[in-house]
């Protein structure tokens, strides 16, 4: 059974902005139905025309972009609430992949209907551009890291990053949080080699700052974690809207 919009889980946590029943009400006549899928599933392609557009409800996966000789360069981790497709449904086609990393439940949109957001709810038109923004922002943030920042200090700021999102929507409980990536998918999102990566996870562990391992982060020393990351331990994340 198809999760119904007025009892989303996801709309109970504090890091959402709320919606009027009204606004609930059309998001339900918007939402075509859920995605249930495999660790390993690609669920949107780069270059592709997707027609669909989708909102992570629960698991966790990864948006890469495929380099012309096969490596890979991976984006940003997608957690329970971000929303993805837009690309295809504004410029055509995707700019990147997205592949589940985790079992994954996702909210389906249909694309053809994304114009309906901008006619009859210009609010939940202007939520949806506030996303693309912010998406923006963070990878301004990522482009910063990987030019001036150190191996420790872009692990440190990816940490802090996952971490921070995994217990806004629950998900980190007493200093551990799910982060169900590889080693390579690490290095390939900040830039790094294997080898300087996991030299660099075994200084935040012999320190006593986090440990990851099996697909679990454990944070030893939050506030020395966003000290390395030049991130203010006390931030509270930014509200958003959930689409």
């Amino acid at each position: 059974m198809a999760t119904k919009c007025h009892a989303c889980p996801l709309r109970r946590k504090e890091i959402f902005t709320p919606m009027s029943e009204e606004e609930v009400a059309f998001m339900q006549k918007f939402k075509t139905g859920e995605l249930n899928v495999n660790p390993g599933t690609t669920l949107l392609m780069e270059g592709s025309n997707s027609p669909q557009l989708f909102t992570v409800l629960e698991g966790m996966g990864l948006r890469y972009k495929t380099l012309a000789d096969g490596r890979r360069q991976v984006l940003n981790f997608a957690l329970p609430g971000d929303f993805a497709g837009l690309q295809a449904g504004v410029m055509g086609k995707m700019q990147h992949s997205m592949e589940a990393t985790t079992r994954m439940t996702l909210c389906v949109f249909d694309r053809a209907s994304l114009w309906s957001l901008f006619r009859q709810r210009p609010q939940r038109a202007f939520d949806l551009t506030w996303l693309a923004a912010i998406e923006e922002h963070f990878l301004g943030d990522s482009v910063a890291a990987l030019g001036q920042m150190t191996a420790r200090e872009k692990v440190a700021r990816a940490f802090v990053h996952v971490y921070s999102r995994a217990r806004a929507v629950d998900m980190a409980r007493n200093g551990h949080a799910p982060l169900p990536y590889t080693q390579q998918d690490l290095a390939d999102a900040l830039g790094l080699s294997l080898v300087h990566t996991n030299k660099t996870l075994k200084t935040l562990r012999e320190r006593q700052i986090a440990t990851w391992r099996e697909g679990r982060l454990a944070v030893n020393n939050f506030d020395r974690l966003c000290e390395i990351a030049q991130v203010a331990p006390d931030e509270t994340p930014q509200k958003r809207p959930l689409i």
